[in-house]
């Protein structure tokens, strides 16, 4: 079947639905069906740092602290946390007290006995991300927050090779039972944010201690659901945690979402979750995934890209959809998407001037605009800077040359920089004549084939010789991490209302962890010590502006794009709505097995 051909098909199988048993039948559970595109890793909140991953580690386990589902833009509340932090004037000391009686669900480690959930276990949860015997991907978040204490402890077991878990640490305490207590080095005013994401949710030491090396895959938490089965890279399914603690769907409905007011209306009040089980399918292609919603086989869909022009035309959900009263609405994402320059890279890497000029020249050669239009169908803004939407100091009117697209002056900073074509052959060499060869990473999914051929056809025109290295993304992560891809295309979304994340990605200290570029630029890491220190005002915005200029300056990344997602929910479920920056929200959505579920 060609593509004109898929299309069709695909559409009419939303325009025309076949009458099928209701989705629901009585006495079965409950369930919410959804697909992840890309593989998970595993559920160590400690460890992994995959958003698929985290998406199902925040529905096992439970974070102090998470944000109001309706509410834009994004509000802090608290979530085991009695009420929000005390925070002293220095920004510098951080104070919370847990709601008694939360219980971990029920496993062999406890020996039978309930656990309750204390304040010891957020103290030795977060220990475990400086622990070096589990190799944190998600180190890079906390570390520059700078506890009092804990880097001395990290050192020991480095040196020792043992993480003493019970040598008392100043700055992360548990005053009581139910107190805990932060104190930093420095100031930290976002501080509160890092007490939203998966790497501080509550892990229990029995449980670790009991499976070891082996806690990736045996999840134990508070939170909504738990674990009931998986099939690495192809099934996952939660079901209702029996002994999640009472708490109801408190909302209210937002101005800017009127659509669901009955929604929030006919939700408030009652008991959470909602639905008694989630299956979620890895579904790789996009085309899979199209057509498994259209047929009612999945609640809720991520449009793929492709699809946007059928699922809603200029923005608009597309009336084959609107007749069969599938709801579609449009988010900006506070995410980035970007190309990686490995700066240790002996082709690509190197702070020496030729060295930033073939990055520069490759940014100005890829073809941005061309980029959006293609590949994501216009639902996509150019990036200028790390600066992503919904958070402090993003400005789309302020452009910067991160987002220019010129291959003339592509083509003559090469030239000048002595990248020519010696030989005659159509491609460039090195300024000493040596073979340049650019190497992409890049995973097997249809959506890289095509920005693929979008990247060759960029480098082609400037006459840069362009060649693909594919493996699985899990396998990608890894080599990143150590250092061993050249360029690699891939996008991280924000975990709060801030951009901190996105400038972490090029400090120097993070090499390791989250700076897949393994830039190291002591200027740039000064500026960046400096911004996190600072309250939100003019003096904070002026030091990012500078650490920006940098990194265009050197280019360690090519920023992209921010992305508008396109989300369909079928008829039955009932108050769904993306949140920017949390990936908690399948507790608050509910199918009916009553309203529009005979069709498919």
């Amino acid at each position: 079947m060609n593509r004109r051909d898929f299309l069709a098909a695909s559409s009419a199988a939303l325009s025309n639905p076949v009458r099928a048993a209701p989705r629901v039948l009585p006495g079965q559970p409950k369930t919410l069906r959804v697909a992840f595109p890309i593989a998970e890793t595993g559920f160590d909140p400690a460890v992994v740092q995959d958003l698929y991953s985290n998406t199902i580690n925040l529905h096992i386990f439970d974070t102090l602290l998470t944000y109001d589902y309706m509410a834009r833009p994004a509000r802090l509340s608290p979530n085991t946390a009695l009420a929000l932090p005390e925070v002293s004037s220095d920004y510098r000391t951080f104070t919370l007290r847990l709601r008694p009686g939360i219980l971990f669900q029920d496993d062999p480690a406890f020996k039978g006995r309930p656990r309750e959930l204390v304040a010891e276990d957020y103290v030795y949860s977060l220990k475990r991300v400086f622990d070096p015997r589990w190799k944190s991907q998600m180190l890079f978040v906390l570390e520059p927050s700078r506890i009092v204490g804990i880097d001395a402890l990290r050192q020991r077991a480095l040196k020792n090779r043992a993480f003493d878990y019970d040598a008392p640490v100043e700055g992360l305490r548990a005053l009581d039972r139910y107190t805990l207590h932060f104190r930093l080095a420095q100031p930290n005013p976002r501080f509160v944010y890092l007490l939203t994401a998966s790497v501080s949710a509550a892990v229990a030491r029995e449980v670790v201690e009991a499976h070891g090396d082996q806690t990736m895959a045996h999840p134990v938490g508070t939170g909504p659901f738990r674990l009931a089965a998986w099939t690495r890279g192809s099934r996952i399914v939660l079901e209702r945690n029996p002994t999640f603690r009472e708490q109801s769907y408190t909302f209210e409905a937002a101005d800017d979402a009127p659509d669901l007011r009955d929604d929030v209306q006919r939700l408030r009040g009652r008991r959470l979750p909602f639905v008694d089980r989630v299956e979620v399918t890895i579904m790789q292609e996009d085309q899979p995934r199209w057509l498994t919603f259209a047929q009612g086989g999945l609640d809720l869909l991520a449009v793929p890209l492709e699809f946007i022009p059928i699922a809603a035309p200029n923005g608009i959900v597309a009336p084959h959809l609107a007749r069969r009263g599938v709801r579609h609405r449009a988010t900006p994402l506070s995410d980035a998407t970007m190309c990686s320059f490995n700066l240790e890279d002996p082709v690509i890497g190197g702070y020496e001037p030729h060295k930033v000029a073939l990055r520069r020249a490759i940014s100005l050669a890829f073809d941005g605009p061309g980029y959006i239009r293609s590949i994501y169908n216009g639902s996509a803004v150019p990036a200028q800077s790390p600066l992503v939407p919904g958070t402090f100091g993003f400005d789309q009117q302020l452009p910067t040359e991160m987002s220019e697209y010129s291959p003339a002056r592509a083509k003559a900073l090469l030239d000048t920089f002595g990248f020519v074509d010696r030989d005659g052959d159509g491609w460039r060499e090195h300024p000493d004549g040596s073979p340049l060869t650019l190497e992409m990473a890049t995973s097997p999914s249809q959506l890289d084939r095509r920005q693929n051929e979008h990247w060759k056809r960029s480098m082609d025109a400037v006459g840069l010789r362009l060649k693909f290295y594919v493996a699985q993304w899990p396998e990608l992560l890894k080599q990143s991490l150590a250092g061993k891809l050249m360029m690699w295309a891939f996008g991280w979304q924000a975990t709060e209302p801030d951009s901190d994340l996105f400038f972490s990605l090029s400090y120097g200290p993070n090499r390791e962890s989250a700076n897949d570029s393994r830039f190291s630029l002591p200027a740039y890491d000064r500026l960046y010590e400096l911004q996190r220190s600072l309250p939100d005002g003019e003096e904070r915005k002026a030091t990012l502006a500078e650490a920006t200029r940098l990194l265009v300056a050197y280019m360690p990344y090519k920023f992209h794009l921010h992305r508008i997602q396109h989300d369909l929910a079928q008829p039955w479920v009932i108050g769904y709505r993306r949140h920017p920056v949390t990936q908690r929200q399948w507790h608050c959505i509910d199918v009916d097995d009553t309203r529009g579920q005979g069709q498919a």
